[in-house]
């Protein structure tokens, strides 16, 4: 258009000088903010999957353990691992059943339960079948209720009880063994006389 300047813009319609587009500030932001949020809620997640989960205290309650307050119990609890595999000390209730001890999943779930002073188990009698297992004579009992298995060391001053889940594999028992065998001495077996 004659008498037009060459800096106006001739293509632009007047509407009051307003611009019609969005700037490219605004675009660059609605695309990176999604983005960015959900970046964040990945890395949220991948710590929150990696951050060890608070177990709740476990509640044992107490059985018959005469000699509990003994010496061998006094020697063996202390001498036992934190870890047993993947299972980890597990803290109790109070009040605490006497020389007892477990440990647990990270995620928690069914204990390992170790128990010291206790009597001759019942069903422990002279035909019983016992497993040697690092220098630890043990017997079994299962209850296939409970998915779970607990071994009694029949060869020490006193009666142990491990009690472990099912699928809980042979750590537990082989490093518990390892402890018993070195705090306890080893005694002659005194099983129960055979049922009538």
């Amino acid at each position: 258009m004659p008498g037009t300047s060459p800096d106006e813009d001739t293509d632009t319609p007047d509407n009051g000088g307003e611009r019609t587009g969005y700037s490219p500030a605004l675009i660059a932001t609605a695309v990176a903010l999604p983005i960015a949020l959900l970046i964040g809620v990945v890395v949220a997640a991948f710590i929150a999957a990696r951050t060890p989960v608070e177990r709740e205290p476990l509640a044992l309650g107490p059985v018959p353990a005469p000699a509990a307050d003994g010496p061998a119990c006094a020697t063996l609890l202390p001498a036992l691992p934190a870890d047993l595999g993947e299972y980890t000390r597990a803290t109790l209730v109070e009040p605490v059943p006497p020389a007892t001890t477990a440990w647990q999943l990270p995620d928690g779930g069914e204990p390992i339960v170790l128990r010291c002073g206790l009597d001759r188990p019942l069903e422990f009698n002279r035909a019983s079948p016992l497993q040697v297992v690092n220098d630890v004579q043990w017997f079994e009992i299962r209850d296939d209720a409970a998915a779970t298995a607990t071994w009694f060391a029949v060869d020490r001053e006193t009666y142990l009880a491990l009690t472990v889940p099912d699928g809980s594999g042979p750590t537990p028992l082989q490093a518990v063994s390892d402890t018993v065998t070195a705090q306890l001495p080893a005694h002659p077996i005194d099983p129960g006389e055979l049922p009538n």
